[in-house]
Order: structure tokens, then C-alpha cells, then sequence
């Protein structure tokens, strides 16, 4: 199995850097480690445990370091460098390579970048972008939200209303993130952001009528690129021997990804305003995460009226 990897084309075009090595082919180059590194120690000629597959990042210090080589130093120490596997070179801070860095680097076929960012900040927007695009990824069958600033994952059987339930939530002021199609990623063991296709982006699909763009219709206010996702609402048919959850208690589950989420199943009946409903569904888990808890708040009154009569008898 092929590694998962961003070619260096992306990225520079997903970080707007500058590419000093035209001639090379980027998109052939891979980065497959969110992991980055700035070759100090290398630079003097130590390369034990030395990981070539991470991007090298050049700043200040390093540069600092290079030009108070002698020449013949230096260049031997480019070689030694640039002969290693390495993904790409970007120099921070707009400095350039010299002469000899770049024609080394094209020999050996690394590609070579800048950023006028300082070192410390683009480190940090390389590394996000990097988990983002490296990150575990799977397909699911759903809608996702923005309701209130949590993300709500709709799902549910084809046909049962999911479509329609977003629709009316983004009448309400929501915002839509992506119909039928729900790209998730694992960020990181806490975090999964959900994501459309490039190719059904702003699109909803509403049986007996077609293809909806929410984006030329309601506006831009209406769409949202990616969203965290919080909760996961389950629609199903109505099951009249089945019983459901009236107190809220105890919190069910559902896992993605290695990730707990909560889910509530929500039962389809004639009349039901899902819309509204996720709405509370997603206000109520905003206030769980808050500190205050409904059903607990219900339970301790109870009992505190319980224990109230037993004191009186």
C-alpha cells in the first residue's frame, strides 16, 4: 500500500510560497510526515538520527550559521546535506538560497521554497496544514451543519429527510458544510473536521425538485468550507414497539475514526419539526460542555423533593 502523502505542489500552493527550483517536477515529490525540522546540528556535519523525510526548514539561525563558513566548508556541507531523501527546503523570512545551495539541490532533484513568514509562525501553519492533509480520512453518508457553532452530523437511510432537515436549518440562519457526502478527517485524537467534495461543495439534493446551490441561493453566510464535529444525529423511522430515550441520562455513542461521539436517535413522525429539534439538540449539547446538564438538573430536583416528603412524614 502507497503511503499517504501531499505532493510539494500543493503545497506551496496551499501556503503561497515562492518555488526557486522551477525546472523540478513538485508534484512527484511527497511530504508524508506532519512532522518538521530545522537542520541545526546537520549543518555541522551531524546526521546520526538525522530524519530525512521531513520538511527542513532554513531561518535565521541556520542561514546565520551557513555564512560564516568558510566557502569549501559550506559547500561540502550542502552535499552532505542535499544528498539525503528530503521532501523539500524552505527558507523563512524571504531569504534565498545562495548559488551553491540551489545548484546542489537541483542535482539532487529537492525542491526548494520561500515564505516571507517568520520562522516560529510558519512552522505553525506547516504543521496544521500538514495534520489536515495527512490526517486519517473516510467517507460517510450525511449532512453536516453548523448550527450555533457545533457541528451537527445528520445521518440517516437515503430518502428519510436529512437533505430536507439541513434546508430548513439553513433557512433558520445555519450554516451548511456538506450534503450526501461528508469527508472526515482525524486531526488529532480529540478533533474530526468534516469537509465537502470539491464537486458537490454548497450543493444539496432535494428528491422531486433536484440540485439546490444553498451558496447562490441564500448567499455566502450560508455555506461554510470545514467544521469540527460535535454530534451526530441519527434519523429513523418511527418504531412504535421500540422505546426512546425521554430523560437524556445517560449519553449513547457512536465511534468514527477511532473517536467517541455522542449520538441521539431522533424517530421520524408526521408533524416533527426536525429542524427545530436539532437545534435543541445542538443548544442542550452546548450547555452540557458548559457545565450544566438538564436531565441531572431534573434528577437532583427529584430527589431533593423526595427527600423534602420524607423529612415532612
Amino acid at each position: 500500500m502507497n503511503q499517504k502523502g501531499v505532493s510539494v505542489d500543493k503545497l506551496s500552493k496551499l501556503l503561497d510560497l515562492k518555488v526557486f527550483t522551477q525546472d523540478l517536477n513538485l508534484k512527484k515529490h511527497k511530504v508524508t510526515l506532519s512532522d518538521v525540522n530545522r537542520p541545526a546540528l546537520q549543518l555541522s556535519g551531524y546526521f546520526d538520527y538525522f530524519q530525512p523525510n521531513r520538511v527542513q526548514i532554513m531561518g535565521m539561525v541556520e542561514i546565520s550559521f551557513l555564512k560564516q563558513l568558510e566557502e569549501k566548508k559550506r559547500v561540502s556541507i550542502y552535499q552532505e546535506f542535499l544528498r539525503k531523501e528530503i521532501p523539500c527546503v524552505i527558507f523563512s523570512r524571504d531569504f534565498q538560497p545562495d548559488e551553491d545551495f540551489l545548484r546542489i539541490a537541483i542535482e539532487k532533484d529537492v525542491p526548494i521554497l520561500g515564505t516571507s513568514n517568520t520562522t516560529s509562525s510558519f512552522m505553525a501553519e506547516l504543521i496544521l496544514c500538514l495534520k489536515e492533509e495527512l490526517a486519517p480520512c473516510m467517507t460517510i453518508h450525511g449532512v453536516l451543519v453548523d448550527v450555533y457553532g457545533e457541528g451537527l452530523l445528520i445521518t440517516g437511510e437515503s430518502g428519510i429527510g436529512k437533505s430536507e432537515a439541513a434546508l430548513e436549518l439553513i433557512r433558520r440562519g445555519h450554516r451548511l458544510v456538506t450534503d450526501d457526502v461528508v469527508e472526515i478527517r482525524k486531526i488529532n485524537e480529540h478533533t474530526l473536521v468534516g469537509t465537502s467534495p470539491a464537486i458537490t461543495r454548497h450543493f444539496i439534493e432535494l428528491r422531486g425538485i433536484g440540485i439546490v446551490d444553498v451558496k447562490t441561493l441564500f448567499g455566502v453566510e450560508a455555506v461554510k468550507e470545514k467544521q469540527n464535529i460535535d454530534l451526530v444525529i441519527q434519523l429513523e423511522d418511527w418504531k412504535k414497539e421500540k422505546e426512546y430515550d425521554r430523560l437524556g441520562l445517560e449519553e449513547e455513542y457512536t465511534e468514527i475514526l477511532g473517536n467517541q461521539l455522542i449520538c441521539h436517535s431522533l424517530p421520524i413522525r408526521p408533524g416533527r419539526n426536525l429542524a427545530v429539534i436539532c437545534e435543541a439538540a445542538a443548544v442542550n449539547h452546548r450547555q452540557k460542555k458548559m457545565g450544566y446538564n438538564a436531565a441531572h438538573e431534573l434528577y437532583r430536583r427529584v430527589q431533593e423533593n423526595l427527600n423534602k416528603k420524607e423529612d415532612e412524614e
